[in-house]
């Protein structure tokens, strides 16, 4: 098994409004995947290579909570960088950049939706 992990989803009350805080945390941008019933856009990944891949989802049965798993997401080389643009984009950020010895960093914060995710990096 290369990941333990290997797709994840982001529940959103407003679709529109999670998709430009997650392009503008992340850079980068998000593809729509049109569903019945369900608005759905991923964010890029490596398909052939076996990458993690992952979506942002508004349907009726998810609802975004601060509570239950914590989805770590890339932070680049420094975490700094998407870290700084999350209160800009509308997040709160609930545990500033942290050292975790040789693991690198860490930080957590709440989405536009009200998840909480958080952010790691080697620096």
């Amino acid at each position: 098994m290369k990941n333990v992990i290997n797709w994840f989803e982001i529940p959103t009350l407003d679709f529109e409004r999670a998709k430009k805080f997650y392009s503008a945390i992340l850079d980068v941008e998000l593809t729509d995947v049109p569903m019945p019933d369900v608005k759905y856009a991923m964010f890029p990944y490596d398909i052939e290579g076996g990458g993690v891949g992952g979506g942002l989802m508004q349907m009726d049965e998810q609802k975004p909570s601060a509570d239950g798993p914590t989805l770590y997401l890339n932070g680049g080389e420094d975490l700094s960088i998407p870290l700084a643009r999350v209160e800009a984009a509308g997040g709160k950020i609930i545990i500033p950049k942290t050292a975790i010895g040789p693991n690198g960093f860490f930080a957590q914060f709440i989405d536009t939706e009200g998840n909480r995710l958080a952010f790691h990096s080697d620096k």
